[in-house]
């Protein structure tokens, strides 16, 4: 640290101790999709592997997030409105998990896609958000959201797992109305969880990726009981869903594995001369949904997972190993992706699903059609 200016080497930010907050309003001028290309692309000997790595990703987010939010919005609508107006062939139950999940992504697409990550790629158009004193209450209303929609993956594999697991406790916990109890008291435990952000960070935009999206006092950021309760933050999401939906999803398959092995044999004894077994069908859908889910969850978290953990054990003075910038824009990129894949993941395990999908889009053509003939 320069003791005359203050200033602290992190990937830019300047801190500055007469004022006593971090000057993170980040964005450097001209730093447009032309900025970004030419610096991948120059034969500068400082520009680094992992530089150019990140100026190619910063330089394809500017086509990805606003493809991505276009895409995302009217996809988690039509999948809400498809599971909750149409039979899909799905259970109460199952169904109240699914348009949780779906809504879930839709505010993390809202809050995190569009009202964070496009402002801070088009900064000099967003400019005026630096007058916005909302920052910490958008804080708290994004990862409250984003955990919503993380949890929600986890209940939703338990279920799966007591459905497929514990035929005694099926009946009592596999229900419409357990399903809603668990998920609004997942609901309230992440807003009650995040109001701390509201403490910790100030109201102001500083329109950066790295550590925060908004102003934060420097006591705050050099503090070890703030860093240490954000560290905290990221264990709890992603790192213990992450371990239980493995864990759960574990469990599940060698329960399968085991049961079918002797379902297989009580058949074959018997004198049943058809080869289908419609319960073995039904459950090999079900499983077939849970273990695409939870994989998209694991393999489009994992990143930004790892990275967040390093970050905050990097502040608590943990400096073994070294990651650069652009695993986090990688990891961002592919936790917003995981927003806008489950409507695909239900389209391609659920035929039911898929069929009331296609007659929910073909409506509006057909009612087109009918008027012009009238």
């Amino acid at each position: 640290m320069d003791q005359n200016l203050g200033t602290m080497d992190w990937n830019g930010p300047t801190m500055d101790q007469n004022l006593g907050t971090m000057d993170w309003n980040g964005p450097t001028k001209d730093r447009s999709l032309f900025w970004w290309i030419s610096m991948f692309t120059a034969d500068d000997l400082w520009i680094t592997s992992a530089n150019r790595i990140q100026f190619l990703l910063q330089a394809i987010q500017y086509f990805y997030y606003p493809l991505l939010a276009i895409i995302g919005v009217p996809v988690n609508i039509i999948t809400v409105v498809t599971l909750t107006s149409r039979n899909c062939g799905l259970s109460k139950c199952v169904t109240r998990y699914l348009v949780a999940m779906s809504t879930g992504d839709l505010l993390v697409i809202i809050l995190d896609l569009i009202l964070r990550h496009l402002p801070i790629l088009f900064w000099e158009q967003f400019y005026f958000l630096h007058s916005v004193p909302l920052c910490n209450i958008h804080a708290v209303l994004l990862y409250a959201a984003t955990d919503c929609s993380v949890w929600f993956t986890v209940t939703f594999t338990f279920d799966r797992f007591v459905a497929i697991c514990c035929p005694k406790l099926k009946s009592k916990y596999c229900s419409e109305k357990s399903a809603t109890v668990v998920l609004g008291t997942v609901t309230v435990l992440s807003c009650l969880k995040n109001i701390f952000w509201y403490f910790m960070l100030l109201n102001g935009y500083w329109l950066g990726n790295d550590p925060w999206f908004c102003d934060v006092s420097l006591g705050i950021a050099l503090s070890p009981v703030w860093v240490t309760i954000e560290f905290l933050h990221h264990i709890l999401t992603p790192t213990v869903p992450f371990i239980l939906v493995l864990l759960l999803n574990i469990f599940t398959v060698r329960h399968i594995l085991v049961s079918s092995r002797a379902r297989r044999r009580l058949r074959a004894h018997s004198s049943v001369e058809n080869p289908r077994d419609p319960e073995m069908e039904s459950r090999r859908k079900s499983i077939i949904l849970l273990f695409v889910i939870s994989a998209n969850f694991i393999l489009l978290w994992s990143t930004l997972m790892v990275y967040s953990i390093w970050k905050r054990m990097f502040y608590l003075g943990y400096q073994l190993v070294w990651l650069d910038v652009f695993v986090l824009e990688l990891g961002f990129m592919l936790q917003l992706t995981s927003c806008c894949t489950n409507t695909v993941i239900y389209a391609v395990t659920q035929t039911h699903f898929r069929q009331q999908l296609k007659n929910l889009l073909k409506y509006p053509l057909t009612a087109i059609i009918q008027l012009i003939k009238h």
